[in-house]
């Protein structure tokens, strides 16, 4: 047995990789996750991180590489000898047994003893507000409350490692939102650590503490969620998580780039070299429309309304730019009764500051 890492990491990824025939689905992924940690592998459908979930459930074995759950390399455990729990999308819950008896039942298979088999059952039941609907069957239960249900069967076994694949997916969007904010708490006054897989950006920046993106097998990108919507390290991080204006140019000067439509005076000195191509970053948050000219000569376009999205609190400005590229600007809604800044037709400057930029080379 591995004595436990002595540099906080509970469950260690090292150089992972999975081929299927000649397909490699994860590509030497290595990760550490701390204990009690919500960590979250956010990607697209075939970016790898569900078959990366599964070789952490036992599931899959990985073709190369190594998992250590603390300090304990699971390599050859079968999926019902390793201390993990997964908790599916679908739920899975048995459609014969009640509530009670679907959370009871992987405690029974360990042939747990009856009165601790109870005591857990109710605890668990207790824990996420399903006490009142013990003798139900599942098809009586609302999608959130099977999810709760499914939550408190993984959580019952007491597991060291949570897995979540998708957990909130069969939930519409308004029962989806109310119910992260259930399960994190949930998770965190357990104190397990939890690994979470999604597609929904939104689902991992409001549930994760730290986040991983995955493309095409490999891991992009690791960092809190603000560090991984700020400041992206590559184009795909940055056109993946939330909405981008992504702008083609070259390096002109220490701290400046010149795109077809605009020059971008940046905050901080670049490390690439004048003639260097780039691609310069903009949140539409940052961007602030006007029907005049700001003042200076970096840092702003002037354009074209096309098209707009009102969404009540914001509304989302599509703006035509002389060389035919498009820019997209978020702008808060102060006014009452839906009631618009900008016309479609309408010419406006947008502008920034420096530092809303972001210089990517890859």
């Amino acid at each position: 047995m591995n004595p436990v890492p002595e540099d906080g990491a509970f469950l260690r990824i090292e150089s992972v990789t999975k081929d299927f025939g000649g397909f490699r689905a994860v590509d030497q992924v290595s990760l550490d996750v701390a204990r009690g940690e919500i960590f979250a592998l956010l990607g697209s459908s075939g970016s790898g991180k569900s078959t990366l979930l599964r070789m952490l459930a036992g599931f899959e074995a990985p073709s190369g590489g190594r998992v250590l759950l603390d300090g304990v390399d699971l390599a050859g455990r079968a999926p019902y000898e390793r201390p993990v729990n997964m908790m599916f999308q679908s739920y899975a819950l048995f459609p014969h047994l009640d509530v009670w008896d679907n959370v009871a039942f992987g405690l029974r298979r360990e042939g747990l003893p009856r009165t601790e088999v109870a005591e857990r059952a109710q605890a668990m039941l207790r824990l996420v507000q399903m006490e009142s609907f013990a003798r139900r069957k599942p098809h009586q239960l609302s999608g959130g409350q099977q999810q709760r249900v499914a939550l408190a069967r993984s959580l019952a076994k007491r597991p060291l490692l949570l897995l979540l694949d998708e957990p909130l997916g069969a939930l519409d969007k308004k029962l989806r939102e109310e119910t992260q904010i259930e399960l994190v708490n949930i998770i965190r006054s357990i104190g397990v650590t939890c690994v979470l897989v999604t597609h929904d950006q939104e689902e991992a920046m409001m549930m994760a503490s730290r986040i991983g993106v995955m493309s095409h097998g490999r891991l992009l990108q690791i960092g809190s969620p603000a560090d991984v919507y700020e400041n992206p390290s590559s184009r795909f991080v940055a056109d993946f998580i939330g909405n981008v204006n992504l702008m083609e140019g070259t390096v002109a000067g220490v701290a400046e780039v010149r795109c077809a439509d605009v020059v971008h005076r940046l905050a901080q000195a670049l490390p690439q070299r004048p003639g260097d191509a780039v691609t310069v970053a903009v949140r539409p948050e940052k961007i602030r429309l006007d029907a005049s000219a700001p003042p200076g000569e970096g840092n702003r376009v002037r354009g074209v309304v096309r098209a707009f999205s009102y969404f009540g609190d914001c509304t989302m400005y599509h703006l035509d730019l002389p060389s035919g590229a498009k820019l997209k600007a978020n702008v808060e809604n102060e006014r009452r009764h839906g009631e618009l800044a900008f016309a479609l037709g309408d010419a406006v400057w947008a502008s920034w500051q420096p530092g809303a930029q972001v210089v990517l080379t890859d």
